[in-house]
């Protein structure tokens, strides 16, 4: 029996039990194609990311010997399409059965189903073997309950896998570290250059260019250091391992014009697109720590396990929980267009212009910048979740639907009504100030709210409060600010307004 199997570009995984043996009769594919880079506008440094990525996974499937069928982008037999590229590889090998690995995008697991109900041979999904939880895990987990609290879920996984647990019990004493989490980096400890891999991407750049395909974002041979092969993301995962686990907990949500990457680990793209499991990551972590435990505290760690055990499986089954109508939501009403600077970081907001800038440069942000600067900016003013949703998806080399819409149209804008996060995550200038240096440099006041030198984030931060008021009236964690809110002075509240709707109107001018 001749069987195609049909490999995704977020499907990397060489440790999947399909290649555990080499048949002659199975045939692997593989193909670039218009259909993933053209439904959003992605960031040119992701799109050769996933190409390169995927190149090299096909040549480390030959070198095992087996038998792969891959279409580059600007091949001229390559349809472009999913569908018909399946059925013309289905004549081409004349396959009895054809089989994939359950797609982890909605769009692409509904096109797949239809795909398959239209042949004429025989098909089969199978799990992709990266996640530690099933598709409906999380579902099954919150069912009856109220909310969908991440932190019970958090525990019951680090319970269930064995994870950071001693008798029952977390290591440490406590589940949660997070409040150890939340230092300013000031300069000190230094920060080890990432590990980054310095590869001549000329050639595939301009293929992709050849192409037509349209791209946002910059690239140079300089600049593209992400690991495109599982050897590249083991190296990067050692390299966390003893040069930034020691102080990554402490300043993970930190923010600094000099510094991109602090001490985070640069793994989301190897982990998003399976190059590298999540289970190996946190065995790889946790096997350092507890050899190292008198140099590395305790908090370190589990702040990262939380967002890989925790946070990402927690994601990944909200999104198969609530699509497809979770694509759709938009509780707060919110239907502002995003500006033009997002595109291009010309604005005087020095936070914006630093978080923006950098994600062009590099394709990366970490998530506080992109929760509480570029994400609380889009909430503050009433940005349509939709056009958040497909900046978001195009300029992360990370983004994935399943992950990133969950954090942005959820934990980020709040447009789930509450469903990820029990209150949307807005903030003043005050804590843009706390977490960074941005404020020191910038042209606005941080402490001033009202004026032409005053922060907009205050105004729009006031007015967001008195715009939705009614939407969080009863919601518990809001009481505080909402009292605040009815204590303001008339008239200072009135100049709050007036110019926030200055910089709705006209952000091109903040």
């Amino acid at each position: 029996m001749k069987i195609l199997r049909l490999i995704l570009g977020d499907q990397l995984n060489l440790k999947h039990s399909w290649f555990n043996d080499v048949d002659s009769n199975v045939t692997y594919l593989m193909a670039e194609m218009r259909q993933e880079t053209d439904y959003v506008t992605h960031h040119i440094q992701k799109v050769v990311a996933f190409f390169q990525s995927m190149r090299e996974f096909s040549e480390d499937l030959r070198e095992k010997g087996h038998h792969v069928s891959y279409l580059n982008i600007n091949d001229s037999d390559n349809p472009q399409a999913l569908d018909k590229i399946i059925q013309q590889q289905i004549e081409l090998i004349k396959a009895d059965k054809f089989e994939y690995q359950l797609p982890d995008e909605y769009r692409l697991d509904q096109q797949l189903i239809a795909i398959c109900e239209e042949l004429s041979i025989d098909s089969e999904a199978y799990d992709s073997e990266h996640f530690f939880t099933t598709r409906y895990e999380l579902k099954d987990f919150f069912d009856g309950k109220k909310q969908l609290i991440m932190e019970s879920f958090y525990r019951m996984m680090r319970k269930k896998h064995d994870i950071m647990m001693v008798n029952g019990q977390p290591d440490g004493g406590k589940w949660n570290f997070d409040q150890s989490n939340r230092k300013k980096w000031k300069g000190e400890p230094k920060i080890p250059h990432e590990r980054g891999f310095r590869k001549n991407v000329t050639a595939l750049v301009d293929e992709i260019n050849a192409s037509g395909i349209k791209t946002i974002g910059t690239i140079t041979v300089d600049n593209f250091s992400w690991p495109t092969s599982r050897a590249d993301a083991l190296s990067v995962l050692n390299y966390f391992c003893k040069n930034l686990l020691i102080h990554f907990g402490d300043y993970q949500d930190a923010l600094h014009t000099d510094e991109y990457y602090l001490f985070h680990s640069r793994l989301s793209f190897a982990m998003n697109s399976k190059m590298i499991s999540p289970k190996e990551v946190i065995e790889k972590v946790l096997d350092h720590y507890y050899d190292h435990s008198d140099q590395i505290h305790i908090s370190q760690v589990e702040g990262f396990v939380r967002q890989i055990l925790g946070w990402r499986e927690y994601m990944r089954g909200i999104y198969w929980k609530e699509m497809p109508t979770y694509k759709k939501m938009n509780e707060l009403d919110n239907y502002n267009k995003l500006p033009d600077f997002f595109w291009t970081g010309e604005t005087k907001m020095n936070c914006l212009h630093h978080a923006i800038k950098q994600s062009l440069e590099t394709s990366y942000a970490h998530h506080i910048q992109r929760l509480m600067i570029t994400g609380n900016y889009a909430l503050l003013t009433q940005t349509h979740p939709d056009a958040v949703d497909a900046w978001y998806l195009g300029i992360y080399i990370d983004a994935i639907e399943w992950v990133e819409i969950t954090n942005t149209r959820g934990m980020s804008q709040f447009a789930d009504g509450g469903i990820v996060a029990t209150k949307p995550y807005v903030s003043s200038a005050n804590y843009i100030n706390k977490m960074s240096n941005y404020c020191s440099d910038c042209q606005y006041s941080h402490t001033k709210k009202t004026g032409e030198d005053a922060c907009p984030f205050n105004a729009l931060y006031w007015n967001f409060l008195d715009e939705k008021k009614e939407h969080f009236k009863n919601n518990q964690r809001m009481g505080m600010m909402l009292n605040l809110l009815g204590k303001k002075d008339k008239k200072e509240l009135e100049q709050l307004k007036e110019r926030s709707r200055k910089i709705i109107e006209h952000p091109e001018d903040f």
